[in-house]
């Protein structure tokens, strides 16, 4: 079975001297094909589930105005999809909220002249996204510093303004941010050549078999939930990603393990460590949400769900981070604390494995 292909493309000359031109009303196409296994399927639905930022609402208004075609012919929303169509449809570009600073205390460990070393809250989003107009790191970044170098890229990446790099909302952590241009490329290129170091730390479900070991497996959109991830251990699917890990402590139910990345995908820890068959303490995206170690018994389960209270999140945290200064060129490493809900959880996880014996 061939995989589903999409692209994003600007459709007409007409459409990339809009944007040269700096208009407003922007339009995104898309080409789907449709895989050799493709069942019968609605073309509203096909269209969902490989566009899940684009609600039905939208998708019926772009059947209503002839902006959906299958094999260059124009089609309404109850069309059937089959093995191998192609799927075209033209969407209007949202116009992107104007950025505004807000009044939000950051955690900064360093700066200078060039860079901004951060401690990232979990709970906190980078940059406004679809359901986070406000509140993110990014609006707080603009209230303390006035001018952050903007990246140069796709029609959404000024929202971004001096990051080089994120963390899911629910991952705390370091983070650098860039305050030139200058250091906002050089920065780009040590993350894009790899030549950063990062480690994370980490609680799995599970007693982690090995005392260190490596990760190696694609991942790209899951085949069934394209809002998440999924490790496709060969073929030509997904993005190539490696994970090293490490032990760091044993509960016997759970594992402290620290992580560092080769790669830098997103969601890759989360993804790899459940391909592994230890998902993150807690991470109700990718399973470890559910007991799944244990006895299950009443006590049991309720230790388990006070846990699950004192850390709401997936438990992972990005403990260091080092780079090449952009101007001075030294090697600069930063470090960060647990923060208190993970290393609360982490005490007592360990406890309770301590009576266990």
């Amino acid at each position: 079975m061939s995989k589903q292909q999409l692209t994003k493309h600007y459709g007409s000359d007409d459409d990339r001297e809009r944007v040269e031109n700096g208009e407003d009303i922007l339009f995104d196409h898309y080409t789907l094909v449709a895989s050799n296994g493709q069942k019968p399927l609605r073309v509203d639905k096909f269209l969902s589930n490989l566009l899940p930022f684009t609600t039905r609402s939208k998708i019926k208004n772009a059947s209503q105005t002839g902006s959906i075609s299958v094999n260059g012919k124009i089609v309404k929303v109850s069309y059937k999809v089959k093995a191998n169509d192609e799927v075209k449809i033209m969407l209007p570009y949202p116009p992107a909220p104007k950025l505004e600073a807000e009044k939000i205390d950051l955690d900064i460990r360093y700066e200078d002249d060039d860079v901004i070393l951060l401690h990232k809250n979990p709970g906190m989003v980078c940059h406004p996204a679809l359901g986070h107009h406000s509140g993110t790191l990014v609006h707080g970044l603009l209230w303390h510093f006035e001018q952050l170098p903007q990246p140069k890229g796709g029609i959404e990446d000024h929202m971004r303004p001096g990051l080089v790099h994120r963390l899911d909302k629910d991952t705390s952590g370091i983070m650098v941010v860039a305050k030139t241009d200058f250091a906002m490329s050089h920065l780009g290129k040590q993350f894009f050549d790899r030549t950063t170091d990062r480690t994370y730390q980490a609680i799995v479900w599970g007693d982690v078999a090995e005392e260190e070991g490596t990760i190696v497996g694609n991942i790209g959109r899951h085949p069934k939930d394209r809002k998440l991830f999924y490790t496709f251990p060969e073929g030509e699917e997904g993005k190539h990603a490696v994970t090293h890990y490490k032990v760091l402590e044993r509960f016997g139910i759970a594992t402290l393990i620290q992580c560092k990345l080769e790669t830098g995908r997103t969601h890759q820890i989360r993804v790899h460590l459940k391909y592994l068959g230890h998902p993150l303490f807690n991470d109700y995206h990718y399973g470890g949400d559910k007991i799944l170690k244990g006895a299950p018994t009443q006590k049991y389960k309720q230790f388990i769900q006070n846990c699950f209270k004192i850390l709401p999140r997936q438990a992972l945290h990005a403990k260091t981070l080092a780079f090449d200064h952009p101007t001075r060129g030294e090697r600069l490493s930063f470090d960060s604390e647990l923060p208190a809900d993970m290393a609360e959880c982490t005490d007592k996880l360990r406890n309770w494995s301590k009576h266990q014996v």
